[in-house]
């Protein structure tokens, strides 16, 4: 069965470990790769993708160091925020703390795509002292958008929000859909980013059983991450967070992908971001998610600059 052929993956990945960290809510889900008593390189998904993001990545990491691949809350395996709360870009900011506390670090380490690129960004300009490395994948900073779009957007997102907090009250099972179904959705809702092959190591994460039509599956993140609020900066703001970076720096671009704001945006921080003597820009052939797709691309990138500033 199809279905079965999907989900058999599971048996054929590396090995990991699947760890649950408690937060005032709930839990953070992660996978563990390596030995416990190395500090690992964490790894930070993009919005409504989750921990199965680094599936292919992780095994072509270095050996000598631990990768925690986290989901993020209402993501994965992760709880969902509570009824009646929201989504925020800043949430992962906050987490990235909350892990560091966990496990009782003074420096972390990140890998990070997409949404949670942006917040590795936030983070290591908040808390420059914290961060030893620092490896940004396709999003390089909060996206700036036009007074009109943010305002327009707002209202969209809160009044969705409200909507989508009914249908949770309600109880009812999102739709379903067979396998083949599931990875077409996945496939076409991320703009075909994530090829068909590889959209079965993000729905391991973010499927369920369908209780009321046999043999069909339902998508499992929280839906209210669809009203998810997100940065609404000046450009003056994530110029001063360049500006404050100053831990090793890491930014990889895939050229088959948007940069969702206007260039010059983009490309004014990245000149702020090269003034540090320990940042990297390096562009790859491939889409958004190039790193799933074909991890091969950015693994000789990671691990050369990983190697230098966490060696052996």
């Amino acid at each position: 069965m199809k279905v079965s052929r999907g989900l058999f993956l599971l048996k054929q990945l590396p090995n990991f470990d699947e760890i649950s960290i408690p937060v005032p809510w709930g839990h953070i889900s992660g996978k563990w790769y390596g030995p416990k008593h190395v500090r690992p390189i964490v790894g930070m998904h993009g919005w409504q993708d989750n921990a199965g993001t680094f599936d292919t990545l992780a095994p072509l990491l270095p050996s000598h160091l631990s990768f925690l691949s986290i989901d993020a809350p209402g993501h994965g395996l992760s709880s969902w925020l509570p009824p009646g709360t929201s989504y925020h870009s800043i949430d992962l900011v906050l987490i990235t703390r909350r892990l560091m506390e966990e496990y009782n670090w003074d420096k972390i380490s990140i890998l990070a795509h997409s949404m949670s690129s942006i917040n590795g960004f936030v983070f290591s300009a908040l808390f420059p002292d914290k961060v030893d490395l620092f490896v940004g994948l396709d999003v390089l900073k909060p996206p700036v958008r036009s007074a009109r779009g943010i305002v327009d957007s707002l209202t969209e997102r809160i009044e969705s929000a409200l909507k989508l907090e009914r249908r949770l009250k309600s109880g009812s099972e999102p739709p379903a859909y067979d396998w083949d179904q599931l990875v077409t959705r996945l496939h076409e809702g991320s703009n075909k980013s994530v090829s068909i092959d590889a959209c079965k190591y993000l729905l391991q994460r973010n499927c369920k059983p369908s209780t009321h039509e046999p043999h069909k599956y339902y998508f499992s993140r929280d839906n209210r991450l669809k009203s998810s609020l997100f940065y609404t900066l000046h450009q003056e703001v994530p110029m001063e967070m360049a500006r404050r970076i100053k831990c090793p720096h890491l930014f990889i671009k895939a050229l088959q992908a948007p940069y969702y704001e206007r260039k010059e945006y983009f490309d004014e921080v990245l000149a702020e971001l090269q003034k540090n003597p320990l940042f990297e820009y390096h562009e790859v052939e491939g889409t958004h998610h190039v790193h799933l797709n074909e991890p091969e691309k950015v693994a000789p990138i990671i691990n050369s600059f990983i190697n230098r500033y966490r060696p052996l």
